[in-house]
Parts: C-alpha cells; structure tokens; sequence
C-alpha cells in the first residue's frame, strides 16, 4: 500500500492533494470507524448518503488564512464529505466566518449548498474520523504529510494559520517546522487569543467549537468572531 509519506508530495496542487488524499486507507482502525458510521447511520440522517472517507480540505488554492481543526465529525464531516459540515460546531463557526465576510452563507449543511469561503482554507491534522473523536498518536503522525504538503502549497498566499485547540496548535508549529519555516525555541503555548510570529506567518489559537466549549460558555460567538477580525487584519483582509 502507498503511504501518505509518498503520495502526498505528488500533488501539485491542492485539487490534485484533495483528491489523493480522499483515497487514502492507511489507517486501519480509521478506515473501518468512517465505514462502519457510514453502514449504520445517526436515525436522523438514515435517508443519507454518507462520504465514509477521508475528508479534504475546503476553500480557495490562494488562502490567507488557514483554519486546523482537529478531525471530522463521525456524522458531521465524516457525513457529508466537507469540513465542519452538517453539525453544531459547525453551525458556530461558519456562522461567525459569514458575520466576519469570510463564507457566503452561515449554515453548512451539505457539500452541495453553494457555500463558498473568501480568503480562507479550513482543513484538520487527520482526515478520517476518529472513535471518541480521539484520534491515536500512530494515526496523527501517519496523516501528517497531507498537512505538510497542504502548507507548502500554500505558501506563497498564507498569512495566518488559525487553530482551533492545543491539538491543532502543536500539529501546525510541527509541520510548520517541517516546512521550513522558523518555528521560535521554545515553541509557543496554546491559549484562547495566542499568537506568535513565525516568519512571514502569524499562528493564532482559539479554543475548539466543540459543543463541550460552545454549549459551557467556554467559547462564545463572539469569541470566535474576535479571533476571526484579528487573523482578518493580519492577513491583511478587507471586509
């Protein structure tokens, strides 16, 4: 079987990296999870089709601004096939990315909506949805090179990198590092409104939408939204 280490680098761009990576099956727990939700369903989506597969990236080749979540949601992403899609954490941050001028609409509901983002990529460091929403370390590192080859391709437009969660945060200053850029020693802590300079890149954190953070009062709309205005103004976005 070819691994992600060499398919990955193959792409030229990202519509070729997104459609390599819809086909990878490296991880055998992931594989059998993605299928087995996609066999059985949510009773609310039984009429569904589901994706069952590895879940690429979305929004535009020339992105300012890079959102990493953490991986798909089991009957969210994993569901219908693009990112944050389909289920209530969703629902807050393309509703706060509509309320900034970053996505056409603020409901994500299925990859045929029409939804388009402006100026901004959203994508996670494993692909495939993991039980518990936990992925293991072996899956993480085994993912790792579509995320490498995603920044590289990225490059030239990239201003921000957004992550939403610790686990997001060090992913990124990884492949970051893995990519060349000049990652600070030591490697700056995750916080809700962090933000350190790597380069010509701003990394920045915000706590995940997760329903455990959202419906807690963790991290509120606006939270989110103030996150979104600051990667805005350092990527140089207008609206």
């Amino acid at each position: 079987m070819r691994t992600p280490e060499r398919i990955a680098p193959e792409a030229g761009g990202l519509a070729e990296l997104d459609s390599l990576l819809t086909e990878c099956r490296a991880c055998p727990r992931l594989v059998a999870w993605r299928e087995h939700i996609a066999e059985v369903k949510r009773a609310a989506f039984a009429d569904q089709r589901y994706w069952g597969r590895p879940v690429p990236g979305f929004g535009p080749p020339d992105a300012r601004i890079l959102i990493i979540g953490l991986a798909p949601a089991a009957h969210g992403a994993n569901r219908t096939g693009r990112m944050f899609t389909g289920d209530r954490s969703g629902d807050v941050l393309y509703a706060a990315l509509h309320a900034e001028g970053l996505a056409s609409q603020p409901h994500a509901i299925a990859a045929d909506d029409g939804l388009s983002l402006r100026h901004t990529r959203i994508t996670s460091p494993v692909h495939c949805a993991p039980p518990e929403n936990k992925p293991t370390t072996a899956e993480r590192d085994t993912c790792r090179p579509w995320l490498h080859r995603e920044l590289e391709l990225l490059a030239p437009s990239l201003r921000v990198v957004l992550t939403l969660g610790a686990f997001g945060w060090s992913c990124a200053l990884t492949e970051l590092a893995g990519a060349g850029w000049p990652v600070p020693k030591p490697r700056p802590k995750f916080a809700h409104g962090a933000s350190a300079k790597i380069g010509e890149l701003t990394l920045l954190g915000c706590y995940h939408v997760s329903q455990q953070n959202t419906f807690t009062g963790r991290l509120t709309p606006d939270m989110v939204r103030a996150v979104l205005r600051e990667a805005k103004r350092v990527a140089g976005v207008d609206g």
